[in-house]
């Protein structure tokens, strides 16, 4: 006979840390959309030599558009803090699958991926600070404009890391 131990149910998020979930998951969606422009042949604001010097054809087509849905894939994990198949692994992952994952390790790894995004991310608020010869000025305004939502995706995942990391605790889970 095996005894099945009761985990208490985590408490419902807060409805700003959903909300920053999903805005988490959003924020990289126009530059990406623009990266994806530019695997598909439009010159998405360089000029025609930029363009050719970038190398967004062929294999360069393949990383951008491969950078862009990893992208997307990692931001839309951000959502797995605030619902339930974050708590109890989908069953369709293999290995895994119908687990609860470790909540120190989900902290952990969050927490490390809010603080690389702000790092690596943060660059972008200064997008028209640095000159960018290969782009034409209205390209360089409108790609400035695209990437700048990225700056907010550390900060994001950090705040709701953190009421993850809260509503765990509460509960012991």
């Amino acid at each position: 006979m095996t005894a099945t131990r009761l985990v208490p149910a985590l408490p419902s998020p807060p409805r700003w840390a959903v909300r920053a979930a999903h805005a988490a998951a959003l924020v990289t969606l126009p530059s990406g959309i623009w990266r994806l422009l530019l695997a598909t042949g439009f010159t998405a604001g360089y000029t025609e030599a930029g363009y050719e010097a970038m190398g967004f054809t062929g294999r360069g087509a393949l990383y951008v558009v491969g950078l862009s849905m990893a992208g997307e894939l990692l931001a839309l994990l951000t959502l797995g803090l605030v619902r339930p198949w974050g708590e109890v692994l989908p069953r369709w992952i293999p290995l895994v699958g119908g687990r609860r994952p470790n909540p120190r390790a989900v902290t952990v790894a969050a927490g490390l991926g809010a603080g690389a995004l702000t790092l690596g991310l943060t660059q972008f608020a200064l997008w028209w600070a640095f000159p960018h010869p290969n782009m034409t000025p209205l390209g360089n305004t409108i790609a400035g404009f695209l990437y700048l939502p990225l700056v907010a995706w550390g900060p994001l995942l950090a705040a709701v890391t953190i009421d993850y990391h809260r509503r765990r605790r509460v509960t012991g889970a």
